[in-house]
């Protein structure tokens, strides 16, 4: 038992991880810490989302010593995170993680040796899907132009064109370190520095572009972010590109952070480029398009702040929630 006046000892890296009806997929990712964190000090810290399926108990279960913060409500993923990150002990960073993430042996120690690097405030590692397939997980920042490149050619072939896609989709951009304006948010090491200078994430987003806007953030506070291919993880993804109701909350957000952080002419511009693009998916018979332009089209539904009545009840698992 440390002595009055002893100092804390400050751990390498708090891991958090918010969890809504996680205890199918938790298990797996837990498991998966001791080899990804390997050579490493850490508490892993489960924020839970009021869960009814005993995802809490399941972290408990496989993780003695872990802290559950019980959020008591569905407080969306930055709620949970900040939660999480303001119940841990002492750190030298955080490593944000969905609950359908599985790391490689090794990959956090990379991430946490990227971070030394001056300039740098979080670090990614490459992700592949369930199928051992690179995942397409870099951002650049979204703009009007790159809405329309994705409106008129498409994610995929727009983002082999840095100004023209908004998603990195050139493999090659994923074979050697580099830099992204941003990144998905289902792994993120990020540096207690850049933490306590950019602040929590933003909770006004319940789901969905909450990752788009802390590492925007963190950028414009001089706090990049870089990619470590040589670090692994498996993200098995969620369910937005199948649901109405969460493609709906994903474009929606899209928008207001857009307007938000370029003012409203821009705003509006881009705006009216993601109604094209979902007007056009729309009328190929896609209904998780349908669904967006509704939320788009509707002035009550774009000014509301996102809560857990914007999500189905059996959605949101994971950072499928986020």
């Amino acid at each position: 038992m440390d002595s009055p006046g002893t100092p804390t000892p400050v751990i390498d890296v708090a891991v958090v991880v918010v969890a809504f009806n996680s205890s199918d997929i938790l298990p797996a990712l837990i498991e998966s810490l001791p080899d990804g964190l390997s050579g490493l000090t850490w508490q892993l810290i489960v924020s839970d989302n009021a869960s009814v399926d005993g995802s809490a108990d399941a972290a408990v279960r496989l993780s003695p010593g872990c802290t559950i913060v019980d959020m008591g409500r569905n407080a969306g993923y930055a709620a949970g995170l900040n939660a999480g990150v303001a119940a841990a002990p002492p750190h030298r960073a955080v490593l944000v993680l969905n609950p359908d993430v599985r790391l490689a042996t090794g990959s956090v120690g990379l991430l946490l040796e990227a971070l030394q690097a001056p300039g740098v405030g979080i670090a990614v590692p490459r992700l592949d899907d369930s199928n051992g397939d690179l995942h397409f997980s870099l951002r650049r920042e979204p703009t009007v132009l790159r809405a329309f490149g994705d409106a008129t050619i498409g994610a995929v072939r727009a983002g082999r064109r840095p100004r023209w896609g908004e998603l990195v989709t050139d493999p090659r951009e994923y074979d050697a370190l580099g830099f992204a304006d941003w990144a998905e948010g289902s792994t993120q090491l990020i540096s207690a520095q850049c933490w306590h200078a950019c602040g929590t994430w933003d909770e006004s987003f319940f789901l969905y572009s909450e990752e788009t806007e802390y590492g925007l953030r963190a950028r414009d506070h001089g706090h990049r972010t870089v990619y470590v291919p040589t670090a692994r993880a498996t993200h098995l993804q969620g369910e937005s590109t199948r649901s109405p109701r969460l493609w709906s909350l994903l474009v929606a957000n899209k928008v207001r952070l857009h307007r938000r952080r370029n003012g409203f002419v821009a705003g509006t511009l881009f705006w009216a480029v993601v109604v094209l693009r979902e007007a056009s998916r729309a009328a190929m018979g896609r209904a998780t398009s349908r669904a967006a332009l509704a939320t788009l089209l509707s002035p009550r539904r774009m000014t509301e702040r996102p809560g857990p009545h914007t999500v189905a009840p059996a959605a949101a698992e994971g950072k499928t929630q986020g």
